[in-house]
């Protein structure tokens, strides 16, 4: 798994009719860089506005689909 993403199971009780469904989200990669450090690559421009973030390290692709959780 993309390490963005984080899987958790449910608690479920032994009374519960229906097994628990694995839930999935994804964590930003922003909430891991506490302050921008130098020398940090950087996208040209056009890629950039493009990507929507000007440093590598932060661009988190958006990935359409089922990862586990959510609605269906």
């Amino acid at each position: 798994m993309d390490p963005q993403w984080h899987a958790y199971t449910p608690y479920s009780s032994a009374l519960d009719p229906c097994p628990p469904r694995p839930k999935a989200y994804i964590v930003p990669p922003n909430q891991y860089v506490i302050f921008q450090p130098h020398g940090l690559r950087q996208f040209a421009p056009r890629e950039a506005l493009k990507r929507g973030t000007l440093w590598p390290e932060l661009y988190s692709p958006y990935e359409h689909g089922d990862r586990g959780g959510g609605r269906r």
